[in-house]
């Protein structure tokens, strides 16, 4: 089979750069799919960072440090950018424009006047594919929750917990960067870098809040700068959220907690839900297991643990009795962007990217947490 080949520029060349450069390294490792990603141009502030990518990747044609560049470059298809916040809003609206497909990371704008120009470029090119990076409900016991919701077998919903949680920002000495500054990062704080991760799953199952009361916690207020002075560390370390939420037959609460000072976790995604018929809860803490109690009237209540091994929305060459993990959840979450360019805007996947519209929902909850741990309230959505 002869795959289409999109050719990729990707603006920022940092930690996720890197991630995205590597999946696509690793496309033999997936099978069926009729299209492969091909990086083909760089853009970065700092040139020092395209030499891991050419390096690594035979296919590097253009590098440049004006993102302008590679968006007036017709031979590329699609754009991964992974920029600070700030810069979204300029560098996402200009890709679209441009004509190009995007795969843009959270939040999708530093605040909600920022999403809402991205979002009205993003009607303006329908047919383009537009879509926001969140790679943990690819995993195999998110996609089984997944499957549940959509097939109704919770019964009425009694209880979702959904969260992220890091722990590395404990340290007190660590140093300050453009995510602790409200300039670059955005007032969401931990919030609208990790918000999304959480909400993907919610969303994509209707389970939207009418509300939230929030309390978001800035727990470390300064750490040291390049020259080691102490600097004020201006956004939010924790949010915990409290949400009344619906869905088709039940109203319940949901919480969502996402922290950068969890101490012990490294990197946890997890997602709970408990129902009148099953309930079920999956944690990247133990990647292959996933908990699940279906509920029989008068008979015992017993969660159950299995084992899922390597199962995918893609299929790949990974034997089931493996374990999946992280940069097979970046794989997949690329091969359902590159997918859904293959079939159209509007075709049906598997399980797709995070979209614009939840992006929406995103920025609408965070604005309302805002108001809330301010205002000391509840917040109607």
């Amino acid at each position: 089979m002869t795959r289409r080949k999109i050719r990729f520029g990707i603006i920022g060349c940092g930690l996720m750069g890197r991630e995205f450069a590597s999946a696509a390294a690793r496309w033999c490792h997936l099978l069926d799919l009729e299209v492969e990603p091909e990086i083909v141009a760089l853009c970065s502030g700092h040139e020092s960072s395209f030499e891991w990518f050419q390096k690594n990747l035979s296919t590097i044609e253009q590098t440049s440090t004006d993102y302008r560049e590679l968006l007036a470059n017709d031979s590329i298809e699609a754009i991964y950018c992974a920029v600070p916040h700030h810069l979204h809003e300029r560098m996402y609206v200009d890709t679209i424009e441009s004509g190009k497909h995007l795969l843009g990371e959270k939040p999708f704008g530093i605040d909600q006047k920022a999403n809402e120009a991205i979002l009205e470029a993003v009607e303006q090119r329908p047919e383009l594919v537009v879509r926001c990076t969140s790679q943990f409900p690819f995993y195999p016991g998110a996609q089984r929750i997944v499957d549940f919701g959509r097939m109704k077998k919770f019964g009425d919903l009694i209880e979702v917990e959904v969260g992220f949680l890091h722990s590395s920002d404990l340290n007190p000495d660590k140093p300050i960067n453009w995510k602790r500054v409200i300039a670059t990062n955005g007032e969401y704080g931990c919030m609208g870098d990790l918000g999304l991760h959480v909400l993907h799953v919610p969303f994509r199952l209707g389970w939207f809040p009418h509300n939230v009361r929030a309390i978001l916690s800035n727990i470390v207020p300064s750490r040291p700068n390049a020259e080691g002075e102490s600097v004020p560390c201006e956004t939010w370390d924790n949010a915990t959220l409290l949400c009344e939420t619906a869905s088709d037959s039940s109203s319940f609460p949901m919480t969502v907690r996402i922290q950068r000072i969890a101490p012990g976790e490294m990197n946890s995604w997890y997602l709970s839900v408990k129902g009148t018929q099953l309930s079920a809860r999956f944690s990247t803490k133990h990647p292959r297991t996933l908990e699940t109690m279906p509920y029989v009237s008068g008979e015992a209540q017993t969660w159950r643990s299995e084992d899922l091994g390597s199962t995918s929305v893609y299929r790949s060459i990974t034997g089931g009795i493996f374990e999946f993990g992280f940069s097979d959840s970046i794989l997949q979450m690329i091969a359902a962007f590159c997918d859904q360019i293959n079939r159209g805007p509007k075709a049906e996947l598997p399980f797709g990217c995070a979209t614009p519209e939840e992006s929406r929902l995103q920025h609408s909850l965070f604005t309302a947490a805002l108001e809330s741990h301010h205002e000391k309230k509840v917040v109607a959505l």
